[in-house]
């Protein structure tokens, strides 16, 4: 047999196996999560890496000893329910253990919301330019997803959730609505008084999720938590994350706070053992290590500024930010700069697959890394205005 035998019956082969797959995974396609960093690490030895919204900091000197304390019993399984982990957490946000489910990355709680609130004839309600799992959230499912146009580029916070588009799509058919505060690839936040006057006009049928993946960067005093408005709105649900100020995105360790009834939901269907041991600990060192993620982040305000006046002064629109990056509007030349970088060995973060196409998130880097980055843009940025 020929090889292009062998090779159409595998084609074959993985077309009759596709055809088995449940018809909302076949339209699916995998989370994008940017380019090939294993590879480029290996291609520069000085990689700047500003395009996953890690922190330039890393973790605590509390977080990383306890990681290596638990290094030495993960012959053993996790703790399956999180224990210590989740007093910790409960102690934090003045709520009770019943009322928090841990996951692999808030990541894998957001998939695990749409497939306990999101089917075919229950839908997803969601503003364009999301964080892209809610919307796979929903894919997963089969569930249609009803998206709200976001604000205009002359507002006030651009391309950030319009609350009453989000409010006009809902109807009877939603069960579920997401959304980032502050929002991730915008940057953009919303004040408390607005959350509450949004979920007070929410229908009784519908579970709102408020992803705050960047809380612990939110510097304005009017964007409070939404964890306690958990009491007043029963169907609210929060997300919250180690990867990004505390440093642990290595780890992966998410965490879900909502009503008992809503955690019990979560709970039937999360993996067992899905926080490993080294992450649960160091997950608890670093929640109670307040003076270091402090310190974060007030150097990362202080370098934010900072890389946005640098920005401002090259010509760049900088969209506002109240997290560790920033959305930037390069223009006509954007794809062409971001490969460019890429060949310079500086990785920012492409936007077409969010409906911006024209702009790259940039995560807020060490001093040292913004002032690489900004050199390279003056090499950079002349050259693609001089090309046809």
């Amino acid at each position: 047999m020929s090889h292009a035998g062998r090779a159409d019956t595998r084609d074959d082969v993985a077309n009759d196996i596709g055809s088995l797959a449940q018809q909302a995974i076949r339209r699916l396609r995998a989370y994008d999560p940017g380019h090939d960093l294993i590879a480029l690490r290996r291609q520069f030895d000085d990689l700047i890496e500003l395009g996953a919204n890690e922190s330039p900091y890393g973790a605590s000197h509390l977080a990383l000893a306890a990681a290596r304390a638990a290094i030495e019993d993960v012959h053993r399984y996790p703790d399956p329910l999180g224990g210590d982990l989740k007093r910790a957490l409960a102690e934090h946000f003045d709520l009770q253990t019943g009322q928090i489910a841990l996951g692999n990355g808030s990541h894998e709680l957001l998939m695990l919301l749409g497939q306990v609130f999101t089917a075919p004839d229950a839908a997803l309600a969601c503003a364009r330019h999301s964080f892209a799992v809610y919307a796979l959230s929903a894919m997963a499912t089969g569930a249609p997803i009803q998206w709200a146009d976001a604000n205009p580029r002359d507002h006030a916070m651009p391309c950030g959730h319009d609350l009453d588009a989000l409010l006009a799509v809902i109807d009877a058919s939603t069960r579920l609505v997401c959304l980032a505060n502050p929002n991730n690839p915008t940057g953009t936040w919303l004040t408390r008084d607005e959350l509450r006057g949004f979920l007070s006009r929410v229908p009784a049928h519908v579970i709102v999720v408020i992803d705050e993946a960047y809380r612990e960067y939110q510097d304005d005093p009017e964007a409070a938590s939404a964890v306690g408005l958990i009491d007043e709105f029963p169907r609210l649900a929060v997300t919250g994350t180690f990867s990004k100020a505390h440093g642990l995105a290595g780890l992966r360790v998410g965490y879900l706070l909502a009503q008992p009834a809503l955690i019990g939901l979560i709970e039937r269907l999360r993996e067992s053992f899905n926080v490993n041991s080294v992450a649960l600990a160091a997950a608890q060192a670093a929640l109670a290590d307040g003076a270091y993620v402090e310190q974060v982040r007030q150097d990362n305000a202080r370098e934010r500024e900072a890389l946005a006046q640098g920005l401002r002064e090259r010509g760049l629109f900088v969209f506002p930010s109240r997290t560790n990056f920033l959305l930037v509007a390069f223009g006509p030349h954007c794809a062409a700069l971001e490969q460019r970088l890429v060949n310079c060995g500086v990785v920012l973060r492409p936007m077409g697959g969010y409906g911006l196409g024209d702009c790259l998130r940039i995560t807020v880097g060490t001093a040292d890394e913004n002032r690489l980055l900004l050199e390279t843009l003056d090499v950079l940025l002349p050259q693609l205005a001089a090309s046809p």
